[in-house]
């Protein structure tokens, strides 16, 4: 029995799925009703930081079907946040880029983000944050299962390529 209790006090996985939920709870909460989502934001990101990108190129970069970013990116035009255009090298492509207004939401529910997680990991010093995020994208980087809808709409970042 001992051996089951020592065991069970070092599971991560328990400690991960309940911060995970409470995390994504509280990140919710502090969007606006029917606001942007995880996979709104790491699109959104994408675009942010690497400037604009073919829908096929961002389709392969959240290891998303191509079919499941069009519906992603209708959600984000029909905000105002992307603007897509045709390839005026290739027409049966587009090109999509964040819009002015994309880029001043993405910075306002990251500040909101930020708000959230400093709340949440309050209690550990910026030192142990830095420690933690540090272990995260390396334990991340080590996942080699594909991406779904569902693992970035819970708002995981994209697999590694």
């Amino acid at each position: 029995m001992a051996t089951t209790k020592v065991g069970a006090d070092h599971q991560l996985l328990p400690l991960l799925e309940h911060l995970a939920r409470v995390s994504r709870r509280a990140a919710e909460a502090s969007m606006a009703p029917g606001g942007l989502r995880p996979r709104h934001l790491i699109a959104m990101k994408l675009l942010s930081e690497n400037g604009p990108a073919g829908q096929q190129g961002l389709a392969d970069a959240l290891s998303l079907d191509p079919s499941n970013v069009v519906g992603l990116l209708n959600e984000l035009e029909e905000r105002g946040l992307v603007t897509r255009r045709r390839d005026p090298a290739d027409r049966r492509r587009h090109i999509v880029e964040l819009s002015a207004a994309g880029a001043d939401e993405l910075a306002l529910a990251y500040a909101r983000l930020s708000h959230v997680e400093d709340q949440l990991l309050r209690d550990l010093t910026a030192e142990e944050r830095d420690t933690l995020r540090s272990l995260l994208v390396r334990a991340v980087g080590v996942i080699s299962s594909p991406c779904s809808v569902d693992q970035v709409e819970e708002g995981l970042p994209p697999c590694p390529a």
